[in-house]
């Protein structure tokens, strides 16, 4: 039985224009692609991908006084199941521009250098994100 599911997420993104889409996206591979096609709503109700960002929980949270806004921390609310998977395919990218000093992603490795692997990896997260909705958007 597990084959068959192994087998059947190889053949989905070959299959489905959306998942092949959707898998473009560094860090999205075929489970990840196929919850978002699943769990997500249509991402055309979203204007912009920050509203796709803010749906998902990964948008830091605005306090705005006398027009200054200030960014808090990331919101734990939002499709939980959906950032996990995100979350692991983004520190799969970062693994390898660590690891090999990919350099076709200068913000990515200037970002890792600067801050800790997780904060670089929730940056990433949200950006991958943001491209989910551009993608599907299309």
């Amino acid at each position: 039985m597990i084959t068959r599911l192994a087998d059947e997420l190889e053949v989905a993104p070959k299959t489905d224009d959306e998942l092949r889409r959707l898998c473009t996206v560094p860090g999205i591979g075929p489970v990840t692609a196929g919850a978002i096609a699943a769990i997500a709503p249509d991402l055309e109700t979203f204007d912009n991908g920050r509203n796709f960002a803010a749906w998902l929980g990964l948008v830091p949270r605005q306090h705005a006084t006398g027009g200054k806004t200030r960014l808090g921390a990331v919101s734990a609310m939002g499709q939980c199941d959906i950032c996990k998977l995100l979350i692991i395919g983004a520190m799969s990218v970062i693994r390898w521009v660590v690891r090999g000093g990919d350099s076709t992603n200068r913000w990515l490795a200037s970002l890792v250098a600067r801050k800790p692997r997780m904060v670089a990896a929730v940056a990433l997260e949200n950006k991958m994100a943001r491209m989910v909705w551009a993608r599907r958007a299309q």
